[in-house]
């Protein structure tokens, strides 16, 4: 291997490491606010760039429809819910009237404007604001009716809905986007030449991207009243309750934010690989890895964790490209043996 392919790996290995850190981020997010392993977070790179491609080639984003499902049974349960809790019929109303404008309006506005207006006209910032639109609020809505009946069981049951919930949306992406990949159009042709090393112009795109993303949440995390509300209940989910801090707010703003990473990360690489519907499974998997050097729990280390799982399939492709992805997985092993031996016992769950 000589200086220039060294290169080109690592620069492959870099533009990977970042998407694979964004989706770390987000598993260590979902997972230190709620306890949930959260498997089908490679659903939303998919759905996120097939949701594209289907706007970019005249296609009516099935995906809509789903969210307007979503929509449909999370305002059911609301409905239940606040009937169940008998309080007055004027509250009551104003409540029905503000879940039904969010759950049902704001998600049946989305299905008409991708299914009656020429969306594969707009500019290419606007068609990836509708692709976002479309389906981040599933990450919400996914938690509304699978995860926040259950927040109070053990890691262990939530896991098992999670395993649920990943083979759910797997079907569900086959029936919506079929069989077939699909990639969408570059966000920029330009290549950058310093010396003899060429950067192509889409993974400046997606290093800045990641960057400024991880720099936003860096920021969320430290200054805003909402993310240090996270924060507390990452740290101590029973405490942050009896402070007054929401659980289930903290609950749903989290599945938002990792639906929002995993969405972008499925628009960033779609121009570059082509994307199945069970692709994003994979790629959400190599994030898990990154997310376990951090101990689901540290961002930093889980970042950086990440991009040494970019770098290390890259290298692995040129030096045995057949068993690169045995290579990438079987980094966890020496990594969860390490933290078995320096971990304490603990038993929270056991009870």
């Amino acid at each position: 291997m000589d200086f220039s392919i060294a290169v080109i790996l690592a620069q492959d290995g870099i533009t990977n490491g970042a998407i694979y850190a964004l989706l770390a981020l987000a598993l260590v997010l979902v997972f230190s606010v709620t306890r949930v392993i959260f498997i089908p977070q490679g659903e939303f790179v998919a759905f996120g760039a097939l949701s594209l491609a289907a706007i970019q080639s005249g296609k009516f984003p099935q995906s809509a429809s789903l969210l307007l499902a979503f929509g449909v049974l999370c305002m059911m349960k609301e409905a239940w819910s606040v009937l169940r809790a008998s309080q007055p019929v004027n509250n009551a109303g104003k409540s029905l009237l503000l879940s039904a404008a969010r759950l049902v309006l704001a998600p049946l506005c989305i299905w008409l404007l991708a299914r009656y207006v020429p969306v594969q006209q707009w500019p290419l910032f606007a068609q990836v604001v509708l692709a976002l639109a479309i389906v981040i609020p599933m990450g919400p809505m996914i938690y509304r009716l699978a995860y926040q009946p259950l927040a109070e069981a053990s890691t262990l049951v939530l896991l098992i809905v999670s395993v649920g919930v990943h083979f759910a949306l797997t079907g569900l992406g086959l029936v919506m986007f079929g069989a077939e990949g699909s990639r969408t159009t570059a966000f920029s042709d330009a290549r950058l030449e310093i010396g003899a090393m060429q950067i192509s112009g889409q993974n400046l795109v997606v290093i800045a991207v990641s960057g400024l993303l991880i720099a936003a949440l860096y920021f969320y995390f430290e200054r805003s009243l909402s993310g240090k509300a996270l924060r507390a209940t990452a740290v101590n989910r029973l405490g942050a309750q009896l402070v007054g801090i929401g659980t289930i707010k903290a609950g749903r703003l989290a599945f938002t934010l990792a639906a929002a990473m995993g969405a972008l990360c499925g628009v960033l690489i779609a121009p570059v690989t082509t994307v199945y519907y069970d692709g994003g499974f994979l790629i959400g998997l190599k994030g898990f890895v990154g997310a376990i050097v951090g101990g689901l729990v540290s961002y930093p280390v889980a970042a950086a964790g990440a991009l040494l799982v970019g770098l290390l399939e890259s290298y692995s492709s040129f030096w045995a490209s057949a068993y690169k992805e045995v290579i990438v997985f079987t980094l966890i092993i020496p990594v969860l043996l390490w933290r078995s031996l320096n971990s304490k016992h603990n038993d929270e769950d056991e009870e």
